[in-house]
């Protein structure tokens, strides 16, 4: 699965409890709430990776992800990230956000147990550095139209520098 840099933490598996209305108003952990740049939005119950051990296991051995659900991976920094898909059954999209909460770049489709290290930046992006990354079910990104500039609302996102804050 991904090569991660350390964060400290642990993975919290979270469940949707009060739907995407409430997750839009509360903007609790266990919701990324994205909105694309035509305004429409999705909501996905995650699960954050935030220690080295849950990093290093992201999603590897899983036999599915719902269309619904994701993983959300976050750095104590923005920096230069990169993923793999060692050990992973499934084909994933990964969702790669810088400081601001800003998708900056899709690598969709990610094969199942392909040892090429996917770059969290497109060539030639000026500020390669990544704070968040999404992991979602292969297809997602394109099917609920997720492109660079796309925007992540979610507590992970420092309030300070956050295109779309948690009020």
């Amino acid at each position: 699965m991904p090569l991660r840099s350390v964060v400290a933490g642990a993975m919290l598996p979270l469940a949707l409890s009060a739907g995407a209305a409430a997750a839009q108003d509360n903007c609790a952990p266990g919701h990324a709430i994205l909105t694309t740049p035509t305004g429409a939005q999705s909501v996905f119950t995650v699960e954050i990776a935030a220690d080295p051990a849950a990093r290093a296991q992201g999603l590897m051995g899983r036999r599915q992800l719902l269309r619904s659900h994701g993983m959300l991976f976050v750095y104590e920094t923005p920096q230069p990230a990169g993923f793999w898909m060692k050990n992973t059954l499934i084909p994933l999209d990964m969702l790669f956000f810088d400081q601001r909460g800003v998708l900056r770049h899709v690598h969709p489709q990610a094969q199942p147990h392909d040892l090429t290290i996917v770059p969290g930046a497109a060539p030639g992006d000026p500020d390669p550095d990544r704070l968040l990354v999404l992991e979602l079910a292969g297809g997602e990104a394109a099917r609920r139209g997720l492109v660079p500039g796309t925007t992540l609302r979610h507590p992970s996102v420092p309030r300070a520098t956050a295109a779309a804050p948690c009020d």
